[in-house]
Protein backbone atom coordinates (compact mmCIF):
# COMPACT_ATOMS: atom_id res chain seq x y z
CA UNK A 1 0.00 0.00 0.00
CA UNK A 2 0.83 3.59 -1.15
CA UNK A 3 2.44 5.73 2.16
CA UNK A 4 0.11 8.65 0.33
CA UNK A 5 -3.14 6.32 0.72
CA UNK A 6 -2.18 5.49 4.33
CA UNK A 7 -2.20 8.70 5.23
CA UNK A 8 -5.45 9.28 2.66
CA UNK A 9 -6.96 6.72 4.76
CA UNK A 10 -6.31 7.36 8.20
CA UNK A 11 -8.61 8.85 10.99
CA UNK A 12 -5.43 10.19 12.98
CA UNK A 13 -1.92 10.22 13.37
CA UNK A 14 0.26 7.45 12.05
CA UNK A 15 3.34 6.22 13.33
CA UNK A 16 6.59 5.25 10.67
CA UNK A 17 9.89 4.06 11.79
CA UNK A 18 13.44 4.51 9.90
CA UNK A 19 16.09 1.85 10.00
CA UNK A 20 19.71 1.00 8.81
CA UNK A 21 20.10 -1.96 6.34
CA UNK A 22 22.59 -4.50 8.60
CA UNK A 23 26.59 -3.94 8.12
CA UNK A 24 27.59 -6.35 5.33
CA UNK A 25 28.97 -9.96 7.15
CA UNK A 26 26.00 -9.12 9.88
CA UNK A 27 22.89 -11.22 9.62
CA UNK A 28 19.26 -9.94 9.12
CA UNK A 29 18.63 -10.97 12.36
CA UNK A 30 20.22 -7.90 14.30
CA UNK A 31 17.49 -5.49 12.06
CA UNK A 32 14.43 -7.39 13.16
CA UNK A 33 15.91 -7.30 17.10
CA UNK A 34 16.13 -3.64 16.09
CA UNK A 35 12.57 -3.82 14.97
CA UNK A 36 10.71 -6.09 17.21
CA UNK A 37 10.33 -3.78 19.94
CA UNK A 38 8.37 -1.48 17.84
CA UNK A 39 6.30 -3.34 15.89
CA UNK A 40 3.43 -3.65 18.32
CA UNK A 41 2.64 -0.36 17.76
CA UNK A 42 1.47 -1.48 14.12
CA UNK A 43 3.40 1.34 11.93
CA UNK A 44 1.94 2.03 8.69
CA UNK A 45 5.36 1.67 7.36
CA UNK A 46 9.02 1.72 7.57
CA UNK A 47 11.59 3.65 5.90
CA UNK A 48 15.30 1.73 5.24
CA UNK A 49 17.82 4.19 4.38
CA UNK A 50 20.75 3.55 1.81
CA UNK A 51 24.08 4.96 2.09
CA UNK A 52 26.50 5.37 -0.87
CA UNK A 53 29.61 3.43 -1.79
CA UNK A 54 32.47 4.50 -0.66
CA UNK A 55 36.24 4.57 -2.75
CA UNK A 56 39.16 3.08 -1.17
CA UNK A 57 42.78 2.22 -2.57
CA UNK A 58 44.09 -0.76 -2.11
CA UNK A 59 48.13 -1.26 -2.80
CA UNK A 60 48.60 -3.58 -5.56
CA UNK A 61 51.60 -6.07 -5.42
CA UNK A 62 53.72 -3.18 -8.07
CA UNK A 63 53.33 -0.52 -5.45
CA UNK A 64 50.79 1.10 -7.63
CA UNK A 65 47.13 1.63 -6.29
CA UNK A 66 43.67 0.10 -6.95
CA UNK A 67 40.46 1.98 -6.71
CA UNK A 68 37.92 -0.20 -5.54
CA UNK A 69 34.45 0.53 -4.38
CA UNK A 70 32.91 -0.92 -1.42
CA UNK A 71 29.35 -0.72 -0.38
CA UNK A 72 29.33 -1.39 3.62
CA UNK A 73 25.72 -1.58 3.95
CA UNK A 74 24.27 -3.80 0.25
CA UNK A 75 20.74 -5.07 0.15
CA UNK A 76 18.34 -2.50 0.38
CA UNK A 77 15.88 -4.14 -1.75
CA UNK A 78 16.31 -7.30 -0.02
CA UNK A 79 15.96 -6.15 2.85
CA UNK A 80 12.93 -3.93 2.35
CA UNK A 81 10.89 -7.34 0.83
CA UNK A 82 12.41 -9.44 3.90
CA UNK A 83 10.82 -6.53 6.80
CA UNK A 84 7.44 -6.89 4.32
CA UNK A 85 7.56 -10.94 4.59
CA UNK A 86 8.23 -11.18 8.27
CA UNK A 87 6.18 -8.20 9.75
CA UNK A 88 3.48 -7.81 7.25
CA UNK A 89 4.02 -4.20 6.72
CA UNK A 90 4.97 -1.74 3.46
CA UNK A 91 8.79 -0.72 3.29
CA UNK A 92 10.00 2.41 2.09
CA UNK A 93 13.46 2.04 0.09
CA UNK A 94 15.28 5.31 0.13
CA UNK A 95 16.77 5.81 -3.42
CA UNK A 96 19.43 8.14 -3.81
CA UNK A 97 21.43 9.55 -6.94
CA UNK A 98 25.66 8.98 -5.29
CA UNK A 99 27.13 5.93 -6.72
CA UNK A 100 23.94 5.23 -9.34
CA UNK A 101 24.25 5.79 -13.31
CA UNK A 102 20.61 5.88 -15.10
CA UNK A 103 20.53 2.39 -15.72
CA UNK A 104 21.59 1.30 -12.54
CA UNK A 105 18.63 3.24 -10.99
CA UNK A 106 16.61 2.19 -13.15
CA UNK A 107 17.25 -1.89 -12.75
CA UNK A 108 16.98 -1.18 -8.98
CA UNK A 109 13.41 0.66 -9.48
CA UNK A 110 12.05 -2.40 -11.64
CA UNK A 111 13.17 -4.95 -9.36
CA UNK A 112 11.21 -3.06 -6.36
CA UNK A 113 8.00 -3.09 -8.60
CA UNK A 114 8.90 -6.56 -9.41
CA UNK A 115 9.00 -7.77 -5.01
CA UNK A 116 5.57 -5.21 -4.51
CA UNK A 117 7.24 -2.43 -2.99
CA UNK A 118 5.24 0.24 -4.38
CA UNK A 119 7.23 3.46 -2.13
CA UNK A 120 10.03 5.29 -2.80
CA UNK A 121 12.06 8.19 -0.89
CA UNK A 122 14.10 10.01 -3.43
CA UNK A 123 17.28 11.70 -2.13
CA UNK A 124 20.35 13.32 -3.86
CA UNK A 125 22.26 11.62 -0.93
CA UNK A 126 25.50 12.86 0.43
CA UNK A 127 29.01 13.57 -0.89
CA UNK A 128 31.16 10.17 -0.55
CA UNK A 129 33.84 10.77 2.28
CA UNK A 130 36.74 11.82 -0.15
CA UNK A 131 34.76 14.50 -1.81
CA UNK A 132 34.12 18.21 -0.08
CA UNK A 133 30.77 18.23 -1.97
CA UNK A 134 28.71 16.29 -4.54
CA UNK A 135 29.78 14.62 -7.16
CA UNK A 136 27.40 12.66 -9.72
CA UNK A 137 28.60 9.37 -10.95
CA UNK A 138 29.17 9.11 -14.50
CA UNK A 139 26.27 8.92 -16.43
CA UNK A 140 24.20 9.79 -12.87
CA UNK A 141 21.40 12.31 -11.51
CA UNK A 142 23.09 15.04 -9.96
CA UNK A 143 19.90 16.28 -8.49
CA UNK A 144 16.93 14.96 -6.39
CA UNK A 145 14.43 16.42 -9.13
CA UNK A 146 16.31 14.16 -12.15
CA UNK A 147 16.17 11.15 -10.00
CA UNK A 148 12.41 11.90 -9.27
CA UNK A 149 11.40 12.45 -12.84
CA UNK A 150 13.40 9.02 -13.61
CA UNK A 151 10.69 7.47 -11.24
CA UNK A 152 7.43 9.44 -12.67
CA UNK A 153 8.40 8.11 -16.00
CA UNK A 154 9.13 4.49 -14.98
CA UNK A 155 5.64 5.39 -13.80
CA UNK A 156 4.59 6.35 -17.01
CA UNK A 157 5.98 3.69 -18.80
CA UNK A 158 8.02 5.47 -20.21
CA UNK A 159 11.99 3.38 -20.12
CA UNK A 160 15.83 4.30 -20.65
CA UNK A 161 15.38 1.96 -23.94
CA UNK A 162 12.88 4.13 -25.97
CA UNK A 163 12.51 1.93 -28.79
CA UNK A 164 10.60 -0.23 -26.09
CA UNK A 165 7.02 -0.76 -26.89
CA UNK A 166 3.99 -1.68 -24.95
CA UNK A 167 6.07 -1.18 -21.57
CA UNK A 168 4.39 -2.03 -18.13
CA UNK A 169 3.97 1.09 -15.43
CA UNK A 170 5.07 1.03 -12.83
CA UNK A 171 3.18 2.93 -9.58
CA UNK A 172 5.52 4.17 -7.10
CA UNK A 173 4.39 6.49 -4.72
CA UNK A 174 7.30 9.34 -3.98
CA UNK A 175 8.49 11.04 -1.28
CA UNK A 176 11.41 13.63 -1.30
CA UNK A 177 12.87 15.31 1.56
CA UNK A 178 12.26 18.42 3.30
CA UNK A 179 13.94 20.73 5.58
CA UNK A 180 12.78 23.16 8.40
CA UNK A 181 15.83 24.96 8.81
CA UNK A 182 17.33 24.77 5.10
CA UNK A 183 19.55 22.55 3.72
CA UNK A 184 23.07 23.81 4.41
CA UNK A 185 23.97 23.95 0.53
CA UNK A 186 21.04 26.46 0.00
CA UNK A 187 21.97 30.28 0.13
CA UNK A 188 18.70 31.02 1.78
CA UNK A 189 14.98 29.31 2.96
CA UNK A 190 12.95 30.89 -0.34
CA UNK A 191 15.55 29.16 -2.67
CA UNK A 192 14.87 25.69 -1.05
CA UNK A 193 11.54 25.63 -0.87
CA UNK A 194 11.53 26.66 -4.51
CA UNK A 195 13.39 23.78 -5.27
CA UNK A 196 11.22 22.09 -3.07
CA UNK A 197 8.06 22.96 -5.02
CA UNK A 198 9.65 22.04 -8.03
CA UNK A 199 9.81 18.80 -6.81
CA UNK A 200 6.41 18.50 -6.15
CA UNK A 201 5.18 20.05 -9.53
CA UNK A 202 7.39 17.41 -10.99
CA UNK A 203 5.33 14.64 -9.22
CA UNK A 204 6.24 14.15 -5.76
CA UNK A 205 3.29 12.66 -3.52
CA UNK A 206 4.30 13.61 0.29
CA UNK A 207 7.49 15.59 1.98
CA UNK A 208 9.99 14.07 5.29
CA UNK A 209 11.47 16.35 6.88
CA UNK A 210 15.12 16.52 8.17
CA UNK A 211 15.15 15.93 11.73
CA UNK A 212 14.56 19.02 14.20
CA UNK A 213 13.92 19.22 18.29
CA UNK A 214 11.89 22.96 18.22
CA UNK A 215 8.39 22.31 16.96
CA UNK A 216 8.10 26.01 16.08
CA UNK A 217 10.40 25.16 13.00
CA UNK A 218 8.18 22.61 11.85
CA UNK A 219 5.01 25.21 11.82
CA UNK A 220 6.66 27.82 10.10
CA UNK A 221 7.82 25.83 7.56
CA UNK A 222 5.07 23.98 6.96
CA UNK A 223 3.24 27.25 6.73
CA UNK A 224 5.75 28.56 4.24
CA UNK A 225 5.20 25.75 2.10
CA UNK A 226 1.61 25.95 1.90
CA UNK A 227 1.91 29.88 0.97
CA UNK A 228 3.89 29.27 -1.98
CA UNK A 229 1.19 26.37 -3.13
CA UNK A 230 2.77 22.92 -1.80
CA UNK A 231 -0.50 21.05 -0.20
CA UNK A 232 0.94 17.65 -0.32
CA UNK A 233 1.55 16.34 3.54
CA UNK A 234 4.57 17.42 5.10
CA UNK A 235 6.02 14.42 7.74
CA UNK A 236 7.68 15.42 10.80
CA UNK A 237 11.28 13.54 11.52
CA UNK A 238 12.12 13.30 15.30
CA UNK A 239 14.51 11.51 16.67
CA UNK A 240 15.84 10.91 20.23
CA UNK A 241 19.24 12.44 21.62
CA UNK A 242 20.77 9.70 23.45
CA UNK A 243 24.58 10.98 24.57
CA UNK A 244 26.30 14.46 25.01
CA UNK A 245 28.53 13.86 21.77
CA UNK A 246 25.28 14.33 20.28
CA UNK A 247 25.44 18.00 21.11
CA UNK A 248 28.09 18.60 18.86
CA UNK A 249 27.97 15.37 15.84
CA UNK A 250 24.37 16.66 15.52
CA UNK A 251 24.27 20.00 14.58
CA UNK A 252 27.77 19.43 12.76
CA UNK A 253 26.24 16.29 10.24
CA UNK A 254 22.80 17.45 10.18
CA UNK A 255 23.34 21.18 9.80
CA UNK A 256 20.45 21.84 12.83
CA UNK A 257 20.22 23.84 16.27
CA UNK A 258 19.20 22.17 19.23
CA UNK A 259 16.90 24.47 21.83
CA UNK A 260 18.91 26.07 24.31
CA UNK A 261 16.56 24.61 26.76
CA UNK A 262 17.37 20.97 25.58
CA UNK A 263 21.23 21.88 25.48
CA UNK A 264 21.09 23.21 28.85
CA UNK A 265 19.54 20.24 30.06
CA UNK A 266 21.83 17.70 28.46
CA UNK A 267 24.81 19.55 30.02
CA UNK A 268 23.93 19.37 33.31
CA UNK A 269 23.80 15.98 32.86
CA UNK A 270 26.17 13.66 34.61
CA UNK A 271 26.01 9.86 32.25
CA UNK A 272 25.19 9.21 29.33
CA UNK A 273 21.80 7.35 30.98
CA UNK A 274 20.97 10.78 32.47
CA UNK A 275 21.08 12.13 28.46
CA UNK A 276 18.83 9.40 27.05
CA UNK A 277 16.38 9.99 29.67
CA UNK A 278 16.46 13.94 28.97
CA UNK A 279 15.77 13.32 25.32
CA UNK A 280 13.19 11.16 25.67
CA UNK A 281 11.44 13.39 27.31
CA UNK A 282 12.40 16.19 25.01
CA UNK A 283 11.18 13.37 22.64
CA UNK A 284 7.89 12.51 24.01
CA UNK A 285 7.24 16.27 24.87
CA UNK A 286 7.65 17.13 20.73
CA UNK A 287 5.25 13.99 19.81
CA UNK A 288 2.37 14.90 21.92
CA UNK A 289 2.47 18.65 20.77
CA UNK A 290 2.55 17.37 17.01
CA UNK A 291 0.30 14.87 17.41
CA UNK A 292 -1.90 17.03 19.17
CA UNK A 293 -1.85 19.44 15.85
CA UNK A 294 -2.73 16.85 13.78
CA UNK A 295 0.12 15.68 11.82
CA UNK A 296 0.16 12.84 8.97
CA UNK A 297 2.47 10.90 10.57
CA UNK A 298 5.12 10.86 13.37
CA UNK A 299 8.14 9.24 11.34
CA UNK A 300 11.12 8.46 14.01
CA UNK A 301 14.87 7.78 12.72
CA UNK A 302 15.35 4.36 15.59
CA UNK A 303 18.91 4.53 14.42
CA UNK A 304 20.76 3.50 17.57
CA UNK A 305 17.94 3.31 20.35
CA UNK A 306 14.75 1.67 19.25
CA UNK A 307 13.64 1.20 22.47
CA UNK A 308 13.91 4.91 23.51
CA UNK A 309 11.76 5.53 20.54
CA UNK A 310 9.35 2.38 21.54
CA UNK A 311 8.79 3.96 25.52
CA UNK A 312 8.01 7.42 23.95
CA UNK A 313 5.81 5.73 21.74
CA UNK A 314 4.11 3.94 24.48
CA UNK A 315 3.83 6.97 26.32
CA UNK A 316 2.16 9.25 23.71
Amino acid sequence: MKVIDHINQAKGTLLSFEVLPPLKGKGIGALYKHLDPLMEFKPAFINVTYHRSEHVFKKRADGTFEKVVVRKRPGTESICAAIMNKYNVDTVPHLICGGFGVNETEDALINLHYLGIDNVLVLRGDAAKNETTFEPEPGGHKYAIDLLKQVVNLNSGIYLEEELKDTHKTKFCIGVAGYPEKHFEAPNMETDLMHLKNKVDAGADYIITQMFFDNAKYYAFVDACRAIGITVPIIPGLKPVYTKKQLTVLPKTFHIDLPTDLSNEILRCKTDEDVEQVGAEWLLMQSRDLKKNGVPVLHYYTLGRPQVVANVVKDI
